[in-house]
């Protein structure tokens, strides 16, 4: 009986349970909270699952997974050296129709008015003693793109890149929470009932001609914004010249699927208790939401604007799309606008600002990159 109580004494000593600690039960507990939140809201569960996931992993004690040559250190070499972001990306402009943006160029300026909460909060983190270079890693979540932001923070500030890439990741998710009370609260409810005419279609020459000027012209003037510019328009050419179907089909699908998988787990495994659960995380993380608000109010702002020059035939709700959040964004702007009026149909004309604020928002960090890198 001695023999065994000694066994099962010595079995609880080397188990996890005797490493467990309150900060590992607070990031488990955050952990459980962002599952519930993908799988029983269903809010980005494509994001959110795996992020939550590589969470728990890495707050179990005792793994080894973060340790030089555990599984979970390994696969991080994606996300520090700016892999998974860009592989994501050549996914992002496989999948992505620019005709909505082509159809309307002027929704462009929505997108770059939507950047107001990048410089927002690069402001507030300096003021609240964070480096250049790390403030403008918190402020890139103002656009609400995931992997541009941890293509930044990799480049400026390696030791912040794990709070950032949670807080936009979670912004990204929580947009349907979020916009719509700042939509309602900077629009009226007649202007949200605004129906916007229908949009002239976009040639077969106009798209195919499209990324690969793009490249070109945004390359020139910031060239540090080719890695993520030029790949998305890679992708986006595979799409628009129809003739690579099997390349395109793979890279909106196999290959932005697994690096999907990879980038969520590596951005949940960056949530150890230890290094996450800091003052500076909760500043990031409030950081992070101050800029997604400006952001909108920015691109509402401008919406605004455009509706008075055009006489009221721009509806200012699909300025609120301008961040990167795509589709997302533009489906709210959609829902938001049909709860005023049923018969709007704004989807595709939020789509031109949204896409633009994909770009926007690689500019916006090209920019940063170009000054402080």
């Amino acid at each position: 009986m001695d023999d065994f109580i000694r066994s099962l004494v010595e079995l609880v000593r080397i188990s996890g349970f005797a490493g467990l600690n309150l900060p590992n039960l607070i990031m488990l507990l955050v952990s459980l909270t962002l599952l519930y939140l993908a799988i029983v809201k269903n809010y980005e569960p494509l994001l959110l699952l795996p992020i939550a996931f590589g969470s728990i992993l890495v707050n179990l004690p005792l793994s080894g997974l973060m340790e030089e040559g555990g599984f979970l250190n390994i696969l991080s070499f994606g996300i520090h050296n700016e892999l998974f972001p860009i592989l994501i990306f050549m996914g992002i402009g496989a999948m992505t129709d620019f005709g909505p943006l082509l159809a309307n160029p002027v929704t462009f300026l929505l997108g770059a008015a939507a950047q107001l909460g990048v410089f927002m909060a690069m402001i507030g983190a300096v003021l609240l003693g964070f480096d250049i270079r790390e403030a403008a890693s918190i402020g890139i979540v103002g656009g609400a793109d995931g992997p541009t932001t941890i293509y930044l923070a990799s480049k400026l500030a390696p030791n912040i890149i794990g709070a950032v890439a949670v807080a936009a990741y979670s912004y990204m998710s929580l947009v349907p929470l979020i916009q719509p009370p700042i939509m309602k609260l900077f629009t009226t409810k007649e202007q949200r009932k605004i129906v916007m005419k229908q949009l002239h279609p976009v040639s077969k020459t106009e798209k195919i001609l499209f990324p690969i000027l793009c490249t070109i012209v945004v390359g020139l003037l910031l060239p540090a914004t080719i890695p993520i510019v030029g790949i998305m328009m890679l992708g986006n050419l595979f799409r628009e010249s129809l003739v690579v179907n099997r390349l395109s089909e793979t890279t909106q699908n196999e290959l932005i699927n697994i690096v999907t998988i990879f980038l969520g787990i590596c951005v949940g495994a960056t949530m150890e208790a230890k290094n996450f659960l800091t003052l500076g995380t909760i500043k990031i993380v409030i950081l992070g939401l101050i800029a997604f608000g400006f952001s909108t109010f920015g691109g509402l702002m401008f919406g605004q604007l455009l509706c008075k020059l055009s006489g009221g035939k721009v509806n200012p709700l699909i300025g609120s799309a301008g961040v990167s959040a795509v589709p997302m964004a533009a489906r709210v702007a959609q829902r938001v606008g049909q709860e005023a009026n049923p018969k709007n149909f704004l989807l595709m004309h939020a789509m031109g600002p949204n896409v633009a604020g994909v770009i926007g928002t690689a500019v916006a960090a090209g920019v940063m990159l170009t000054l402080l890198g």
